[in-house]
């Protein structure tokens, strides 16, 4: 599969699509509007650029067109995720946690989470 690149607001589409899949245009509205306060001329636009980067795809077989994915979201995370850390921090992971761990004070089930992750890293590695 070819990289695909989402925009901040083509997330916000993905990540509902893949929670609830074959919504129509007026469901995906409706279902942002709180958050986005996008009109259906905005989502349908974006709706298109989705559509043309192979991202989603669009059912015609109702009496409605409902859209729904064509990629997952392990299948782009990853490649975002690092495209993130090349673009903002060189790479560095060290740099990423430096920044999160100075601009939010992480509680203990963060720390915890974050050593468990770093333990199986680090057994991988021995492996």
């Amino acid at each position: 599969m070819e990289h695909i690149t989402l925009s901040d607001g083509e997330w916000k589409i993905m990540k509902l699509l893949w929670t609830t899949p074959y919504l129509s245009l007026r469901e995906i509205t409706n279902a942002l509007d709180e958050e986005t306060g996008w009109s259906r001329p905005t989502v349908h636009v974006m709706l298109k650029r989705l559509i043309e980067k192979g991202a989603i795809s669009l059912d015609l077989s109702g009496k409605f067109q409902r859209y729904y994915p064509e990629i997952e979201y392990r299948d782009i995370a990853p490649r975002e995720t690092e495209s993130f850390l090349n673009r903002v921090y060189d790479g560095s992971v060290g740099m990423l946690f430096t920044a999160l761990t100075e601009r939010k004070k992480l509680s203990e089930k963060d720390i915890a989470e974050l050593r468990q992750i770093l333990d199986e890293a680090e057994k991988k590695q021995e492996d």
